[in-house]
């Protein structure tokens, strides 16, 4: 397969499942090949000002990406120049991932606050494990 292999990155909604949220996350299933670039978009819950996004890479905890704020950037992770976004007056943001690589395949989530304080608690090295769907949780 050589340079014909896929990188794939896979999105889900935040606690699909676990939690009554009204954050949403398009598109939710996604498949796109090394070199090209994706734009993810998160809707925060109505109200909510900050917007988080993470990445969890296959057998890894929640690495934090950056933080938007009242359409403005927060704060950021550890992250490369190929990663930006951005937060809109709606409080809706983007993800955009230019020239992507193998191991740009993760899922991606977002969430959202009514302020600051709900990240300003995670110190930003620290890594996050979420329960396995299998978990019976």
């Amino acid at each position: 397969m050589g340079s014909r292999l896929l990188c794939c990155v896979t999105l889900c909604l935040l606690g699909a499942g676990l939690v009554d949220s009204e954050v949403t996350q398009t598109p939710k299933y996604l498949i796109k090949s090394r070199k090209q670039q994706v734009i993810l978009r998160c809707s925060p819950e109505s109200g909510h000002t900050s917007v988080y996004w993470y990445q969890q890479a296959l057998g890894q905890g929640l690495q934090f990406l950056i933080q938007y704020y009242n359409r403005a950037e927060y704060e950021k992770g550890n992250i490369s120049d190929r990663v930006s976004g951005k937060q809109f007056s709606d409080s809706s943001s983007e993800l955009n991932l230019t020239s992507l690589e193998l191991k740009d395949s993760a899922v991606y989530l977002c969430a959202s606050s009514q302020d600051t304080a709900l990240h300003d608690q995670v110190p930003l090295g620290q890594k996050h494990s979420c329960p396995s769907s299998g978990s019976g949780a």
